[in-house]
């Protein structure tokens, strides 16, 4: 990569590249930790609903007061300050701003985000991946057309893994499997905020987590398996690869054992198929943790084509399977918003995504945790009520799913018994407005043939 010559080029010429920041949360915050000593970076503007929220997110990272003292975004242009808003399309609107980071976590919010983006010709990373695995194809799509890049979020798991399959590919081989690790056993599919924190016994208790401002329900869409069917989502959007007919099987693996485990079940692996997404845990089921484990990080498992290259595989030390054909690369960190600046650069210096959705080929649908009856208020991601489970597309619309990125707010019609699926025809929703509409919209015109 290049990308720091050419930062420092746009700085030494006086047109830094400027960054609007939508959502001063921790991924947020840690987006601006690093972008205050990032050469040809500035911060133009911060929207977030609590604008004092904004200013502590400054000054945790270690901006000197005065760098959110300006009272306009031709001020902040002029000055190279930042100018702190409760206001997010105010900001996408700001004369001179060349990309637009949407760190909101609301799938609605996203969508109206990428609209004023669109309409003003603002470069958008979605670190709100929550939008992108409810109608990533038609954001991508809209984004093309208006000429504006629209792309996944570097330092965020599914762009990580977007570029290792990239990086297989280009080398010419055959991408078997890619995802990433996280925690997991069977009943976490049932954990509600209430119980989130006995998960993390030993860790911290609920007291220390309250103390510290973690949110319940975010952990909790971690653990019950939402998330990672978020994320898994929008990494068979943007590369091709899909699910296994049963979704995620979060097969225990430590990173030793990749090429051996994430193969064909015909050769001795856990996949469905050649070119499968998959989470990995970090638990033996029965809840030892796993030496070498790939909690935090990602991997891709690929295969040779030839003798010569299984030869060239073992004279490497690559870890293979037993035949010697399947090898796999991992990654066993990221680094989140700490690495967000490379999508930034990407996008408003090449002209490119670090990931970006290409097609619908698969979804994350809201499943009841529990017997649910008609009358009840669906709660969303990392709830009371619902989770997020992976399908492909194909099967999604074959039952109408309800996609989690709608299942908050919703009134249920009709009883669900725990671990069904949630349809569109089970809740009372208007598809014809807002994100709802931008949905069905994305289901009509991507559906897999």
């Amino acid at each position: 990569m290049n990308l720091h010559p050419l930062l420092t080029a746009r700085a030494e010429e006086g047109r830094p590249v400027r960054v609007g920041l939508i959502g001063a949360g921790k991924f947020g915050s840690m987006f601006l930790a690093q972008a205050r000593t990032t050469v040809g970076v500035h911060v133009l503007g911060v929207a977030d609903l609590d604008p004092d929220k904004a200013r502590q997110a400054f000054s945790a990272t270690g901006w000197p007061d005065e760098q959110v003292l300006a009272n306009s975004f031709a001020s902040a242009f002029e000055r190279a300050t930042t100018m702190i808003t409760d206001d997010a399309v105010d900001l996408i609107a700001a004369d001179g701003l060349d990309v637009v980071v949407d760190a909101s976590g609301d799938p609605a919010a996203g969508i109206r985000h990428h609209a004023a983006c669109c309409a003003h010709g603002r470069h958008l990373v979605m670190v709100n991946v929550e939008a992108d695995a409810l109608a990533g194809p038609l954001l991508a799509k809209r984004a093309r057309d208006a000429g504006i890049v629209y792309s996944l979020a570097y330092g965020d798991q599914p762009a990580l893994i977007c570029e290792q399959v990239d990086w297989a590919r280009a080398c010419g081989f055959e991408v078997v499997a890619a995802g990433k690790g996280t925690r997991y056993l069977p009943h976490f599919h049932a954990s509600t905020p209430d119980t989130v924190w006995e998960h993390y016994a030993g860790r911290f208790t609920a007291e220390q987590a309250e103390a510290s401002g973690m949110n319940p329900k975010m952990f909790n869409s971690f653990l019950d398996g939402t998330k990672s069917g978020i994320e898994m989502t929008a990494v068979a959007n943007a590369t091709g690869l899909t699910p296994a007919p049963s979704g995620l099987t979060f097969p225990p693996c430590p990173v030793d054992e990749l090429a051996s485990t994430l193969i064909p079940e015909a050769d001795g692996g856990t996949l469905h198929h050649k070119g499968q997404v998959e989470v990995i845990a970090g638990e033996a089921r029965d809840g030892a943790v796993l030496d070498n484990h790939l909690r935090w990080g990602v991997f891709v498992t690929f295969e040779a084509a030839s003798d010569y290259v299984e030869r060239c595989f073992a004279e490497y030390g690559l870890i293979t399977d037993a035949s010697g054909r399947y090898s796999a690369l991992w990654r066993p960190f990221h680094l989140i918003g700490l690495e967000l600046g490379i999508s930034v650069a990407h996008a408003a210096l090449l002209g490119q995504p670090t990931g970006t959705a290409k097609a619908f080929n698969a979804d994350v649908v809201a499943t009841a945790k529990r017997d649910l009856k008609a009358g009840e208020i669906l709660d969303g991601e990392g709830g009371y009520r619902v989770w997020g489970r992976l399908m492909t597309a194909v099967e999604s619309l074959a039952v109408d799913a309800l996609p989690i990125g709608l299942a908050t707010g919703v009134t249920l019609q009709a009883d669900i018994p725990e671990g069904g699926t949630v349809a569109w025809s089970d809740v009372d929703i208007d598809e014809t407005v807002g994100a709802a509409a931008f949905r069905r919209e994305m289901e009509r015109e991507f559906a897999p043939l």
